[in-house]
């Protein structure tokens, strides 16, 4: 980890949750994690990287490793002990942290070795939030983080194992950290895109005609760009990447080598886009290719908009029956955006960086958690879950566990009874209320049997 990173230290006592909450913000398994208090005896660091955030470091200084029930039975021997442990982990975090995260257990409550550690962390002139672990959903916030206001911290509930609230702590994590702890400045990054499309669709001609260069070889001979290939522009002081996708064949056309590659990275290049344009023909129309490069993009969630090339060389009927084609074969994809341009003419080509633009900043839509219950409790109101087997589902609770794209989770009292067609009306719900229209949006089910009075 670069030194010049500004460092978030995670203290606190034993068996609180720190290994599984560190793991979590890198996005990693490399702290072995138990529930016997004192496993995490190592320090361990790591980096949180999220797009759109600046990057900062995180520390598990290892916790004290003394187990609070033994440190009883040994009297004062090991009392002094333990104080040790304390005074240790507390000057660790002094000499590098820029924040401390004290992490203790929502579950457990507030106990002696919290306000012990505690009243050292205070005398300190670092800022510390006060991070409410195993809290397992929204509706047990209140009532877990109660006692903990009163150490005087800041306090944000989370659950380090079910992903409860992780975007907020990030978030939180990092507006506490200095201006003056970053040392460069963080500046916004170019918008990439990525071409994606069957060859000779006029990806390239598309490339040029946005750039305002001639970056691009543009034949008709199909395959003329082999190469994934970057152009930077700018265009009204936004900064944009172009990667020039290598046209996409069926895998049974695909006889050459280098064309195989081609390929194989196009699709690639895909994923690694902050949004993808599909280009089609509108001479051609809607192929077959055309429909799985749509599936392979909404299989992975990729963020995408489709765009219907030469629409100035067919009849306006024509082009009318290719958007309606493209749309019956995105199926359920129906928040995907069709856009007809012609890169001859340049008709149509002044929307598609502004929708780009659009695309991806729904994808970083962050949603708090009070606010997605509230529209939960809505869309169940408005249309209950319909009978399966004889019983219908009882839904907890709905958290954000992720963005790029927008990943929502409701807990239920048993997924398999949750139809699929209700599945997608909870979406459609969510997109209609937090204005989600174009970007991908995971919706996922999960069984939670915990039925807390």
């Amino acid at each position: 980890m670069s030194s010049t990173l500004p460092k978030v230290v995670l203290v606190g006592r034993p068996n609180v949750g720190k290994s599984t909450l560190f793991n979590r913000l890198i996005r990693s398994n490399r702290a072995i994690t138990h529930d016997r208090p004192g496993v995490t005896r190592d320090r361990l660091e790591g980096i949180v990287r999220r797009k759109n955030m600046p990057e900062f470091g995180v520390i598990d200084t290892g916790g004290v490793t003394l187990d609070e029930r033994a440190v009883v039975q040994e009297g004062p021997e090991g009392i002094r002990g333990f104080e040790a442990e304390i005074l240790q982990q507390v000057h660790t975090a002094t000499e590098e942290a820029a924040v401390l995260a004290f992490v203790v257990d929502g579950k457990d409550g507030l106990l002696p070795t919290d306000e012990y550690l505690a009243d050292h962390l205070r005398r300190l002139n670092v800022p510390v939030l006060c991070v409410v672990n195993k809290v397992d959903g929204a509706e047990l916030e209140d009532r877990l983080t109660a006692e903990f206001h009163s150490l005087g911290f800041p306090v944000l509930a989370v659950s380090a194992e079910h992903g409860f609230n992780l975007l907020e702590l990030c978030d939180t994590l990092c507006s506490m950290i200095p201006d003056s702890a970053f040392v460069d400045p963080i500046e916004p990054p170019a918008l990439r895109l990525a071409m994606l499309g069957r060859p000779n669709v006029g990806k390239s001609s598309l490339i040029n005609a946005l750039s305002g260069e001639k970056r691009m070889i543009v034949s008709n001979v199909a395959g003329t760009t082999r190469d994934s290939v970057d152009v930077r522009f700018s265009v009204d002081d936004h900064d944009y990447v172009f990667v020039d996708t290598a046209g996409v064949r069926r895998k049974t056309r695909i006889t050459d080598t280098v064309e195989k590659y081609s390929a194989n990275s196009s699709i690639k290049s895909a994923g690694k886009a902050d949004v993808t344009l599909l280009t089609l023909d509108a001479i051609e129309g809607v192929s077959s290719q055309d429909k799985r490069l749509m599936d392979m993009l909404n299989t992975r969630k990729i963020p995408f908009v489709i765009l219907i090339n030469k629409s100035d060389l067919v009849p306006a009927t024509k082009l009318k029956d290719v958007v309606k084609a493209a749309r019956e074969m995105l199926g359920f994809c129906s928040h995907v955006p069709i856009l007809t341009v012609s890169a001859k003419s340049g008709a149509g080509l002044e929307k598609i960086l502004p929708l780009a633009s659009e695309v991806h900043e729904e994808c970083q839509v962050r949603v708090p958690t009070a606010q997605l219950n509230r529209a939960m409790q809505t869309a169940l109101t408005s249309h209950q879950p319909p009978l399966v087997k004889g019983a219908r589902p009882k839904f907890f609770y709905l958290t954000q566990a992720e963005s790029e794209p927008p990943t929502f989770v409701f807990f239920v009292s048993d997924a398999e009874r949750v139809s699929p067609t209700y599945a997608r009306y909870l979406e459609s719900s969510l997109r209609k209320t937090f204005q989600i229209r174009y970007a991908p949006m995971r919706v996922k089910l999960r069984s939670s049997h915990k039925k807390d009075k």
